[in-house]
C-alpha cells in the first residue's frame, strides 16, 4: 500500500509555489521581450518593447522606416495576443495558488505540463508573428529586400540596421516562477 503522505507536497513546497505565483503575477508589469534597432542615423537605437498587454518604444519611427521595405506596421491590433495574455497569465497564477493549497503532486505535474505547453505555444506564436512580418513584404515597397525572419533572440542585419532581440525582465520572472515549480518535485521526492 502506498503511503498517502508521500503524495502530498510539504508546507515549504506550498510556500515555494506561492512565491512562484507571485513572480508570474509581477511579470505582467515588466517587458517580456524587446528588439533594438541600430543604424548610423540612429546610433542611440530604436526600441520595440513588448509587455504582456501592450507595445512601447519608438514604434512610430520603426513603422515609418518599415514602410520603406514594405513591412506591416507594428501595432497592438496586429498582436491580438496582447488583449488576452494577461488573463492567461493571471489564470496560471491562480492555478499555481490552487496547487499550493491542494498540495498534491499529481496536480503539480499537470500544472508543470500546462506551463511547458503554454510556454512552447508562446514561443512558436512569436516566431510565426516575426516570420509573417519579415516574409510578407509589399512588392510595391521603395526598397526591395529578400524576405527574412527576425530572430527571437540574437542579432540580425536588415539593410543598414543591426537588430538585437532580447528577453525582458518579465520573461526572466516567468522562468524563475517555472524553476520554483520544479523545486517541490525534487524536494518532496520519495
Amino acid at each position: 500500500m502506498i503511503d498517502k503522505r508521500h503524495k502530498k507536497l510539504s508546507i515549504v513546497s506550498s510556500f515555494i509555489l506561492v512565491v512562484s505565483a507571485i513572480l508570474i503575477t509581477v511579470s505582467l508589469f515588466f517587458p517580456w521581450w524587446k528588439m533594438v534597432f541600430f543604424a548610423p542615423q540612429y546610433p542611440e537605437g530604436l526600441n520595440i518593447i513588448v509587455y504582456p498587454n501592450r507595445l512601447e518604444g519608438q514604434i512610430d519611427i520603426v513603422n515609418g522606416l518599415n514602410h520603406y521595405i514594405g513591412m506591416a506596421n507594428f501595432s497592438e491590433e496586429n498582436f491580438p495576443e496582447l488583449s488576452y495574455l494577461p488573463y492567461l497569465v493571471g489564470g496560471l497564477a491562480v492555478l499555481i495558488l490552487l496547487t499550493a493549497l491542494l498540495r498534491k503532486k499529481s496536480v503539480l505535474y499537470g500544472l508543470i505540463s500546462l506551463f511547458v505547453i503554454g510556454g512552447t505555444l508562446g514561443v512558436l506564436d512569436l516566431h510565426f508573428a516575426l516570420k509573417k512580418f519579415g516574409t510578407n513584404l509589399s512588392p510595391d515597397a521603395p526598397i526591395k529586400l529578400d524576405p527574412f525572419v527576425p530572430p527571437i533572440l540574437g542579432h540580425n542585419t536588415i539593410a543598414n540596421f543591426q537588430t538585437t532581440s532580447l528577453l525582458g525582465l518579465g520573461t526572466y520572472l516567468v522562468i524563475a516562477a517555472f524553476i520554483l515549480l520544479l523545486i517541490p518535485l525534487w524536494k518532496d521526492r520519495k
